[in-house]
């Protein structure tokens, strides 16, 4: 019984500490992405840098998620949904 909470609590450590590392991953992107595209647009077009920006993210978002899900399923491993 105490090995099998002491498992938990290291998985659930895991998860949290993974997840923040993507967080500040996901951050430094943020960030980087909005950068580059603030070199390329008219500083008075807000609103359409915006929408770039979210599409941009959103096509990056999609083709990451594609390429990991196929790696895993791969690596033959099963994700939880």
């Amino acid at each position: 019984m105490a090995d099998s909470v002491h498992r938990e609590i290291l998985k659930t450590i895991s998860v949290l500490m993974t997840t923040a590392f993507a967080f500040v991953a996901g951050s430094a992107w943020n960030e980087a992405i909005q950068a580059l595209l603030n070199q390329f647009i008219q500083q008075g077009s807000a609103v359409s840098a915006m929408l770039i920006y979210a599409i941009v993210v959103t096509i990056i978002a999609v083709v990451v998620t594609v390429f990991i899900g196929r790696l895993v399923g791969k690596a033959g491993i099963d994700i939880e949904e």
